[in-house]
């Protein structure tokens, strides 16, 4: 409760944002990038100007730096909140979780069966972020009080799939191109219909299964 008093104490307009701290604002800096990666996926379907999906391919990386320095920063000022570690999962859900997989989409995994599983990348990252913030105080810690391992793979790391997408962008790999490698199957109905998936889309499917894993443990480093 002691934690929460500072809210509940201060009044008058703005009164949350005078409660930000310095890491709180770069976290918040995350969530923008991760915000205008989504933009910028929205821009590119518009206009197919690929200025665009580069844009929106760079910005989450451009949050991951953001996502390491509010912790650095929140040490160097010692200082740390309950806001604060609820923003860090909020900002890490837009720039690692909807902003991947709506770039996933843009490039070309736009079937039916596709954004089933994209939705179920996004909600799966959403449930490994909730699962994180209710049981971080049950992981065993380090001498300096961090956790030794994250429980399924932490959402920063579908970085590595949109690393992919970039390589696929350089080599014309995606929808108006050459397309998406692997191509698709069609589970049910005629070929073009709701039935079809595109092989690439197991991957996501995988990485969404790892990120809510109990039994995978990733040391931090």
């Amino acid at each position: 409760m002691a934690a929460l008093q500072q809210y509940r104490d201060t009044e008058g307009h703005f009164s949350l944002v005078r409660n930000f701290r310095l890491a709180d604002l770069v976290t918040i800096a995350n969530g923008i990038c991760g915000s205008f990666s989504v933009f910028m996926s929205a821009k590119y379907l518009v206009t197919s100007d690929e200025d665009y999906l580069w844009s929106a391919l760079i910005f989450p990386v451009a949050g991951l730096m953001f996502d390491f320095m509010d912790g650095k920063v929140a040490r160097w000022r010692k200082e740390s909140s309950m806001l604060g570690q609820e923003l860090d999962s909020l900002a890490d859900l837009i720039s690692f979780g909807v902003a991947p997989a709506l770039l996933a989409f843009v490039v070309g995994l736009r079937t039916y069966l596709d954004t089933v599983v994209l939705t179920g990348f996004i909600c799966c990252g959403l449930a490994r972020l909730a699962r994180f913030n209710a049981t971080v105080a049950l992981i065993p810690k380090d001498e300096k009080g961090k956790a030794r391992y994250f429980e399924g793979l932490p959402i920063p790391s579908s970085l590595g799939l949109v690393a992919v997408l970039m390589y696929w962008t350089t080599q014309g790999w995606i929808e108006g191109k050459a397309g998406i490698p692997g191509g698709t199957i069609t589970l049910w109905g005629p070929s073009g219909g709701d039935g079809d998936l595109h092989l690439v889309s197991v991957v996501f499917g995988l990485w969404a299964a790892a990120m809510v894993s109990k039994t995978l443990q990733v040391p931090k480093v």
